[in-house]
Order: C-alpha cells, then sequence, then structure tokens
C-alpha cells in the first residue's frame, strides 16, 4: 500500500536523493513531465535502470505519475511537497544550479532536443501531410542532405583553411563549394589518411604544421575552420591569435567543440587537454584574438550520441 507523503520519514527522503543518478532525474522532473522512455534518452541509460530509479524517487514521495494512453508520466511538482520536503528540495536544487555541473549542462541539451522531437511528433500528428512528408523524404534521401545542400551558399571563389584537418572530413565536405581547401595538420599519419580519402579532388592542399604556427601567409584564406581540435591545444589563445593572422579582412573562423564537461577519462584515452569550454570563455577568448561580431551557438547532438554537447563559434576579422 503506497505510503501517503506525510507519513514518509524524513530519513527515507534524503536517502532517496543521496544517488547522483536519481539527484539529476529529480532535478530534470522538476522542470519537466517526461515518460520513462524520454528520461532514459536524458541520461543515456536502460529504461530498466530508469525505472528502478524512478521508483525509490516516487516511494520517498518525491514524483507524482499519471496515466496517458499506453505512456507513463513522471513529475516533481515543488507546490505539491510537504514543507519539509519543499525546504529540502529547494536547498538541493540551488545548490546543484550554483555549482554548474557539466553534466547537468549535457542534460538539459538533450531535454532540448527530446522536447523538440515531441514537438515535432505533435505536429506530426495534427498536421499528416506534414509528418508524412517529412518521414517520406528522409526514406528516399537519408537524414543528412539538408545541411549538405546549404553547404552551396559557400561562396565559390573561397579559400579555406581546414586546421587540425585530421582524416579529411571537413574538408571532404567543403571541398565541392569552394575554390581551394587547404588541409593542416602536425601528424603524418593523419595527412596520409587525409590525402587517400580527399584524392578525388584537385583543390585540396596539403600542408603539415601545427595550429600555433600554421604555414600560411598573413591573410591568406577566407576562412578557417577548426572541428574538434582546440581540446587538444594547450595554449588556445595562442592558437586562436594565429588564427587571427591568417584570415583575412571580411573573412571568418568556424570552431567546433564540445561544451565543458566532466570525463576526466578523455585526458588519458584520447590526450585531451582540456576538458571543454564554457560557451562565454570561447567567446571571450575569440574577441581577445581580434575577431569582432562572434557568437557561440549549441549543436543538437543525435539523441544516441555518447559525448559532450558540442557548439560552433564563429567570429569574424573586421
Amino acid at each position: 500500500m503506497k505510503r501517503s507523503p506525510a507519513s514518509i520519514p524524513l530519513a527515507d527522503r534524503l536517502a532517496a536523493l543521496s544517488e547522483p543518478l536519481r539527484l539529476r532525474l529529480a532535478r530534470v522532473l522538476a522542470a519537466h513531465e517526461m515518460s520513462v522512455g524520454e528520461i532514459s534518452r536524458v541520461v543515456q541509460l536502460a529504461q530498466s535502470t530508469v525505472s528502478r530509479h524512478l521508483k525509490v524517487l516516487l516511494d520517498a514521495g518525491w514524483l507524482e505519475k499519471r496515466a496517458d494512453g499506453t505512456a507513463t508520466l513522471y513529475r516533481l511538482v515543488l507546490d505539491d511537497l510537504n514543507a519539509d520536503a519543499r525546504a529540502i528540495w529547494v536547498a538541493v536544487r540551488d545548490q546543484m544550479e550554483h555549482a554548474q555541473d557539466p553534466v547537468n549542462a549535457e542534460d538539459d541539451r538533450r531535454v532540448r532536443t527530446v522536447l523538440a522531437e515531441r514537438r515535432t511528433d505533435s505536429v506530426s500528428f495534427f498536421g499528416r501531410v506534414a509528418g508524412e512528408w517529412d518521414a517520406l523524404r528522409s526514406d528516399m534521401f537519408g537524414g543528412s542532405f539538408t545541411a549538405l545542400g546549404l553547404l552551396g551558399l559557400l561562396p565559390a571563389n573561397w579559400v579555406v583553411a581546414d586546421v587540425g584537418c585530421g582524416t579529411g572530413n571537413g574538408a571532404e565536405l567543403l571541398a565541392p563549394h569552394v575554390r581551394e581547401v587547404i588541409a593542416i595538420d602536425q601528424s603524418g599519419p593523419m595527412l596520409d589518411a587525409a590525402r587517400k580519402r580527399l584524392k578525388a579532388f584537385s583543390n585540396v592542399r596539403f600542408a603539415d604544421g601545427p595550429i600555433e604556427a600554421l604555414p600560411l601567409p598573413d591573410r591568406s584564406v577566407d576562412a578557417a575552420v577548426c572541428l574538434l581540435v582546440l581540446h587538444h591545444v594547450r595554449e588556445v589563445d595562442d592558437a586562436l591569435r594565429e588564427l587571427f593572422r591568417v584570415v583575412r579582412p571580411g573573412g571568418r573562423l568556424l570552431i567546433v567543440d564540445m561544451f565543458e564537461h566532466d570525463r576526466e577519462t578523455y585526458r588519458h584515452t584520447m590526450g585531451h587537454v582540456h576538458l571543454g569550454f564554457r560557451g562565454e570563455w570561447m567567446a571571450a577568448a575569440l574577441e581577445r584574438a581580434g575577431f569582432r561580431a562572434v557568437r557561440v551557438t549549441p549543436l543538437t547532438s543525435a539523441i544516441e550520441a555518447r559525448g559532450p554537447g558540442l557548439f560552433a563559434a564563429v567570429g569574424e576579422r573586421i
């Protein structure tokens, strides 16, 4: 028999919040009503694991649930907690927000993705033609053609430096749309892999060099792109000043990198120097280097992606 909230001992309530995952679940559900499947996608754990922890929170009186068709929705409703529980949760919530935990930031980004997909499903339900057309397009052409097609907006006379090109993924996308791509990396094996990948393109040139000392003249490229590179660079300010040096006035720099996170193992397994960056810090760093009209935009992650959230930072050389 389910206990009434008033009869739940304070120790039981506190014990339910003692597990970090349950704290994450409670934080998400204090802001949004969600199903088990949606919550599982946010925290990237199996539904069975999430259900087990939700039951603990439910039994301790932190959550409410309701049926919605075949789904069960969960929510932490602050106003429905008794005074003692409300005071505890407010203190815990404020401490979590003050701590600015990167895990919470990742949860928030995935919540936005889940809610966006929910809205799309709603639109599809109430506007069948639009929903069916999106599904039909994906079936016929895949899901990436829109983003690839938009690359056609790039000026065809541009010279673009792909700095830290790796195996050439970025250069491969850029080459069909611009006059020349200069693929730069300080790793010989990476450049060898890029040469094999890009051998069909006559407008890709390869250069060996570090980001802190690029093998390019001053003001020689219309744009530079730096895709998942800066977290490997010890002195990011020096690298950004060097990128500013090689971009022409009116040209742009695009950086794609990870938001700040707490995955210490990345330092050892993948040689990361920085555990991502705060968006505000990256914007300020670009401005220190001389770039203007700086924008830092979170990128929507695929819900199945296991890595930290990504951002795109753009700056212009005036």
